[in-house]
């Protein structure tokens, strides 16, 4: 049946495209806010920043990928309502409030294909995925209401920790790293823990805030626990690639744990800034830079080659993000507060670009070259070790070769 398939191609690379427009535009506010020159300059780009990058970009590229795991054509409502609502966003002559608007729908098309698949799968991973995609549509909602960004930051982030955090779980235990209960009741008692330091953050800031800055390192520690980058990053190639990305990943989020565990709340100023850019670079683009190699190939159905020139733009992100938090925001140094923000501009442009050249690369590499460098590149199918599984059976009823949502190497 048609509302079964795959969404095609030319709908997959629009949806994509969609995307892209927002990460661009969030990139220019970024720009803009430290004072330096962007290719555009609106008052609007100031205003949504966050959020655009947030819903507008990591939230279409969730909801894309979704969309292609439950194999419903209708699902690619979620993906196109958010592009489509970072895109009116962008539209000065349109009021906020209707951007707004399309992006809570959005959400809300998301929860309901979360919701789908977790009818279709149900597990501990699955049930935190749904209470990720809860907590995106509840920051979209409140956005829309006029609650001020800074406010929403818990919410936001939350959102995208918990979703990311599910498939990592998901994935340690498809790899036999599972621990503290088979069934994963710990996952799902660490998100109610994180979900309850939401709360207590929304209501009372001080105390809560330290609240969900302990429940996020507590989750940063089960991770580590079941995530198998630990024993990944000791391999070759694309495994290896994956597993640095993931550790830093981590890292930046103990520390945005840590600055309110310590700090408490903090809507201006350094130590916002501070925990903003930890959770949403550090974390967010760090995991999106290690799985890039392997989600394009499954929403695009085009290999992408890993290739070590991939570490470039992992290594200025993480350079950057050091220079502007220890540089800038903790010894208040404006010019590394600046060139750090323009690092990571340049390294979340550079990743693009890197794929690109990759590909091109080995498409005029002899595939029976002898004495290749297995490190420097290799085929679209990267071997993981032998007990690190890349893809998790598909579903009961799904057609054969058809799209996971854990079709993620390690």
């Amino acid at each position: 049946m048609k509302n079964r398939a795959v969404p095609g191609l030319r709908t997959r690379v629009a949806l994509l495209a969609g995307g892209g427009v927002a990460l661009l535009a969030g990139l220019d506010g970024g720009l803009l806010l430290l004072g330096l020159p962007a290719p555009v300059t609106t008052a609007r780009l100031l205003q949504v920043h966050g959020p655009l990058l947030v819903l507008g970009f990591v939230g279409t590229l969730v909801a894309l990928e979704r969309a292609v795991a439950l194999r419903r054509r209708r699902a690619v409502v979620a993906p196109a309502l958010l592009g489509t609502g970072g895109l009116v966003l962008l539209a000065g002559a349109v009021p906020l409030s209707v951007g707004q608007a399309v992006l809570a729908a959005g959400c809300a098309a998301a929860l309901v294909v979360e919701v789908r698949l977790w009818q279709r799968r149900p597990c501990a991973a699955m049930a935190v995925e749904v209470l990720g995609a809860t907590v995106g549509l509840g920051a979209a909602v409140l956005w829309w209401a006029g609650v001020p960004v800074p406010a929403l930051v818990p919410w936001l982030a939350v959102f995208l920790v918990l979703v990311i955090a599910a498939e990592r779980e998901e994935l340690g235990r498809i790899g036999g790293r599972l621990g503290g209960g088979a069934d994963g009741s710990a996952a799902v008692l660490l998100a109610v823990a994180v979900l309850a330091g939401l709360g207590a953050a929304t209501l009372w800031p001080g105390a809560g805030h330290a609240l969900l800055g302990l429940a996020l390192l507590a989750l940063v520690a089960r991770l580590l626990a079941v995530d198998v980058a630990r024993r990944t990053v000791r391999s070759t190639g694309l495994p290896r690639y994956v597993a640095v990305c993931l550790l830093c990943g981590y890292g930046w989020l103990a520390v945005a744990g840590a600055a309110w565990l310590v700090g408490g709340a903090a809507t201006e100023g350094p130590a916002y800034d501070a925990v903003v850019h930890a959770v949403f670079v550090g974390f967010v683009i760090t995991m999106i830079m290690a799985h890039a190699p392997v989600i394009l190939p499954a929403v695009l159905r085009r290999p992408v080659p890993y290739h070590r020139a991939l570490y470039a733009p992992v290594a200025l992100l993480q350079a950057s993000l050091v220079l502007r938090l220890v540089g800038g925001d903790a010894h208040g140094q404006f010019w590394a507060l600046r060139t750090g923000g323009a690092l990571g501009v340049a390294a979340v442009l550079l990743l693009p670009v890197v794929l690109v050249v990759a590909t091109r690369v080995r498409r005029r590499t002899p595939r029976a070259g002898a004495g290749r460098d297995p490190d420097s590149t290799s085929g679209p199918s990267t071997p993981a070790p032998p007990d690190v599984p890349t893809s998790a059976p598909p579903a009961p009823d799904a057609p054969s070769g058809a799209t996971t949502s854990l079709e993620v190497s390690r």
